[in-house]
């Protein structure tokens, strides 16, 4: 863990809206394929959304496809997860990870750097 952190999380109702951040304080993400993982309680850790190192080419897991939007901002080196229509089962920690190399993956284990991650409660 560490290296990237995560803000942006919360508490909210079922249909609201978040926008997860992702930074790299100590080092830059500029070439790096990112992505974002879910942790819910009991559970093991999923694919939710990745991105190319220029913000290209996303990919979205199917529970979240049409309601989550990745970008990334490079001047930056940041990463965003737009999260629209929330839903109870939306609940988990969301951790940020980045590759070495510029190409997404939804593998797990093909990520090198990890967030602490951030909470997200959705209530119905």
């Amino acid at each position: 863990q560490g290296n990237l952190v995560e803000s942006g999380g919360g508490s909210v109702q079922a249909g609201d809206s978040l926008r997860l951040s992702c930074g790299a304080p100590r080092r830059t993400t500029s070439n790096n394929a990112m992505g974002w993982f879910r942790q819910a309680p009991g559970k093991e850790r999923e694919f939710v959304a990745a991105v190319n190192w220029n913000g290209g080419s996303p990919l979205y897991a199917d529970s979240v496809k049409d309601r989550f939007t990745i970008s990334r901002d490079i001047s930056k080196g940041l990463a965003y997860l737009q999260m629209n229509n929330l839903k109870p089962e939306d609940t988990a920690v969301y951790y940020c990870a980045a590759r070495r190399v510029p190409i997404a993956s939804r593998s797990l284990d093909q990520y090198n750097y990890w967030g602490q991650g951030t909470q997200v409660t959705v209530s119905s």
